[in-house]
């Protein structure tokens, strides 16, 4: 028995290509969130949009300062002046909420220093924790 070869005439298969995507444009955001954390050791700054997700960061130690001067009000001015000044130019940021939480130094010059920026502020908002009751001490002192 003898067995036939057939040939085929068809064209060979070829991966398909990859439609080539379209670049995106810059995302522009025109409200969103400011949140500011001021301890006595730093000041963290992020702004995000409303959503949540974080268009800018910066703070107080990622600018230079360092040891006790991440503490001061002035370098919370700055690390919220570059965070303001990313998210307006990138973004075009015009409008936020702030929520400031912690007891720092750096509280009230952050939240002027996003005002002098030119970004208008909605609201502002302390999310600091306070201890209300509290467990129970460990161990009381007997008489």
């Amino acid at each position: 028995m003898t067995e036939e070869v057939k040939a085929t005439t068809e064209a060979p298969i070829e991966a398909p290509v990859a439609a080539k995507k379209a670049k995106k444009g810059k995302r522009v955001v025109t409200s969103g969130q400011v949140h500011i954390q001021a301890t006595f050791n730093n000041t963290i700054i992020s702004i995000s949009d409303k959503k949540g997700q974080v268009l800018a960061a910066s703070s107080a130690g990622a600018n230079g300062f360092r040891g006790s001067k991440k503490g001061t009000a002035y370098a919370a001015q700055i690390a919220a002046e570059k965070a303001g000044e990313i998210a307006k130019k990138d973004y075009g940021l015009n409008s936020v909420d702030v929520y400031v939480k912690g007891i720092g130094l750096g509280r009230d010059s952050a939240i002027r220093a996003i005002s002098g920026l030119g970004i208008k502020i909605d609201s502002i908002t302390d999310k600091t924790p306070i201890a209300h009751g509290g467990v129970r001490p460990k161990g009381e002192r007997k008489p």
